[in-house]
């Protein structure tokens, strides 16, 4: 194994692209995905009987366009992947060519443990557009998505001229960002909770988390860092075999895991099949932070709880990501209310109809404020003259108009 020039790949990426303007947590998932994409199909988990764990991942940063600098947070890991020569997907594509792209990466690779050659086809997509990947209701390439998500050891499909072929060793990553406007409209209403969207981690921000006014001012050791990043996640591409649990781990998963049941972290129809899902994300995680911190491939109670905190970290946010999406005809409209008032702090009834007159009326909108204060996410003032203003409240348990 390659020695390591950096203490942790992770930490030093989010150091290496500080001065940039995204959020935290939108570089954090980048360089997660950045991880599991140098990571492939070379490593793995076993995790009971016939089951095996890969650490790909399907993450999805998701915010209002323009505000939150989705493409932004991609760039630099699409740069460290192009560079180690990672296969990836073309961002617009058929579905037939993203399937002979899967099936052209296929590669024979060698099990550390056992000496035993396999066939692995490992592909990552990388969409800073994932509305326009996906398309407008591709029910087929969701449900293939679906499959892949498993990583299973051969997939089968049945072509148009030439019967049925099949991919051997499936493994696939994915990176998206989209907005929420354009889940809505790309989802159907019903897949939404279960199938793709129950594999999807997907990390919602309101707005940048900082302006920066010179980007193009360099900091001393900016090139020897990107060098040294370059260079251990050569290494981390070359790590290969099974990870291994050790005693810490399990103390540590035997009572997170049992507290799920009771304890989700959100209680909301929409994410019924992630939360089902949640400890397989926590694995997959954890895998990745201990290729990040030297990649000994034995999983301890550091890379556990780090796994766990930064999915709960995300979490808090979480559910925005549908804010929109339901049966109560103002759905939309509660979200776009919300969504200000994160951004603003102070809202009045004027500002909501200079904004969104073409899109809700007085009444839509005054029941949307209801809502938003019901919630405790806000304070309202009234005038003598009737006059509205909003003001951004944090709720007692934590949760943010954001």
């Amino acid at each position: 194994m390659p020695m390591r020039l950096l203490d942790d790949w992770l930490s030093s990426y989010l150091q290496y692209t500080d001065r940039d303007e995204p959020p935290v947590t939108y570089r954090t998932w980048t360089a997660i995905s950045v991880i599991a994409a140098a990571l492939q199909r070379k490593c793995s988990l076993n995790w009971g009987r016939h089951i095996v764990l890969y650490p790909n991942m399907y993450i999805v940063l998701v915010g209002p366009s323009g505000k939150c600098r989705k493409g932004t947070a991609m760039g630099p890991g699409y740069f460290f992947l192009r560079k180690l020569g990672v296969r990836m997907a073309a961002e617009a594509i058929t579905r037939e060519a993203l399937i002979r792209e899967l099936k052209e990466a296929n590669d024979t690779a060698i099990n550390a443990v056992t000496g035993m050659m396999y066939n692995s086809s490992s592909l990552t997509i990388y969409s800073q557009e994932l509305t326009v990947f996906l398309g407008y209701n591709n029910g087929q390439l969701m449900s293939d998505l679906t499959d892949w998500y498993d990583c299973r050891d051969r997939w089968k499909y049945r072509t148009k001229h030439m019967g049925t072929d099949d991919i051997e060793g499936v493994w696939v990553n994915l990176i998206g960002a989209t907005t929420p406007d354009l889940i809505q409209s790309t989802l159907p209403r019903d897949a939404i909770g279960g199938g793709l969207t129950s594999r999807i981690i997907f990390i919602f921000e309101p707005k940048k988390g900082r302006v920066i006014s010179e980007p193009y001012n360099e900091t001393a050791g900016d090139g020897e860092l990107e060098d040294q990043l370059m260079r251990d996640l050569e290494a981390i591409n070359a790590m290969s075999g099974e990870f291994q649990i050790d005693q810490t781990f399990k103390d540590l998963w035997k009572p997170w895991y049992e507290a799920q049941e009771g304890h989700p972290p959100f209680d909301d129809s929409r994410f019924a099949g992630y939360i089902e899902r949640r400890p397989v994300h926590v694995l997959k995680l954890s895998m990745i932070m201990n290729a990040s911190r030297g990649g000994d491939m034995e999983l301890t109670e550091q890379d556990l709880g780090r796994a766990i905190q930064t999915l709960e970290i995300a979490e808090r946010k979480m559910q925005h990501t549908f804010s929109g999406v339901g049966k109560n005809p103002i759905a939309d409209t509660i979200s776009k209310v919300i969504a200000m008032l994160a951004e603003r702090k102070t809202l009045t009834m004027r500002d909501l109809l200079d904004t969104m007159s073409f899109d809700a009326s007085r009444t839509d909108l005054n029941d949307a404020i209801a809502v938003v204060r019901e919630r405790g996410l806000c304070d309202i003032r009234q005038d003598g003259h009737g006059n509205i203003t909003m003001t951004y409240k944090e709720r007692d348990d934590g949760e943010h108009a954001t």
